[in-house]
């Protein structure tokens, strides 16, 4: 980069409408196996972007590129107009700042209690402790779980611990949270907990996101649902509505097979589609 990602110079660039993400024909492969095959898309600022695909057809390698862990063979990924290709390790971290990561295994800290758990990134940017105390309470607070701010990871449910990695990724107040199968493993009725979260940071936050499932009806109730902040819970938009910052991306052997709106997905004619989607 040839200036350093601060919080001033990005909230200029979402003012300016630069996409939060940008693929730009990306491609990787590992020994003789294409993951990725020139994918190309852009998710603007507020904007959820659900990734839906077979097992197997890219889409974890695809959020690691957007958080920088991996590199592409050709192509650009930007984040918030920066090329992460461009970026030294340092800038990466510094880019990291803005990013927060939801996990399908939570990955929390075993030996850390979960108010430690979620305050660790705070802790690394010296952030005064008094501060990340009540930073710590208000995501607790957020994810219905300011109770648990004593107890360890082994002491919470799978849902529970899923909820602690939520509220790690919001403290920093990121611009963009990256959801990996966050309902992974979890029960129909907890999972459903899980998806109301994520539409609540959608609605009230307005955070752009980029989220992996492979459980369609989590997709299609992010996309048929709000959060209502007066009863506090997710409800479904009235007269069949669709939230318009919600849109799909179907991953399949490697390509985009389709980028579009809620609508445009369900009313598809392609074949493979509309079998897979069934």
């Amino acid at each position: 980069m040839t200036e350093t990602m601060n919080d001033q110079q990005a909230a200029e660039r979402i003012a300016q409408g630069v996409p939060i993400v940008e693929f730009d024909h990306v491609s990787l492969g590992f020994e003789e196996h294409q993951v990725l095959k020139d994918i190309s898309f852009k998710v603007a600022h507020g904007e959820t972007r659900i990734i839906l695909g077979p097992s197997g057809g890219g889409k974890s390698v695809l959020m690691k590129l957007a958080n920088g862990l991996l590199v592409p063979d050709s192509g650009d990924v930007r984040i918030l107009g920066w090329s992460l290709q461009k970026m030294s390790q340092r800038e990466i971290f510094a880019m990291r700042a803005h990013v927060g990561m939801v996990f399908q295994e939570s990955a929390l800290f075993d030996s850390l209690n979960v108010e430690d758990n979620v305050a660790y990134r705070l802790e690394e940017e010296h952030v005064p402790p008094t501060e990340i105390h009540d930073r710590v309470l208000e995501a607790l607070r957020f994810v219905e779980l300011e109770k648990a701010i004593d107890k360890f990871p082994s002491e919470l449910s799978g849902g529970m611990r899923r909820r602690v990695s939520i509220a790690r990724a919001i403290i920093s107040k990121p611009d963009l949270i990256l959801y990996d199968s966050p309902t992974g493993g979890l029960d129909p009725i907890t999972s459903n907990t899980i998806i109301e979260l994520v539409v609540k940071q959608r609605d009230v936050s307005g955070t752009t996101s980029l989220l992996i499932t492979h459980r369609l009806q989590d997709a299609f109730t992010m996309a048929t649902h709000r959060f209502n902040q007066e009863t506090g819970h997710m409800e479904k938009i009235p007269n069949g509505g669709i939230d318009p910052n919600t849109r799909f991306l179907v991953l399949n052997d490697g390509q985009v097979v389709f980028d579009g709106a809620t609508l445009e997905l369900a009313r598809t004619s392609d074949p493979w589609l509309k079998s897979y989607i069934s």
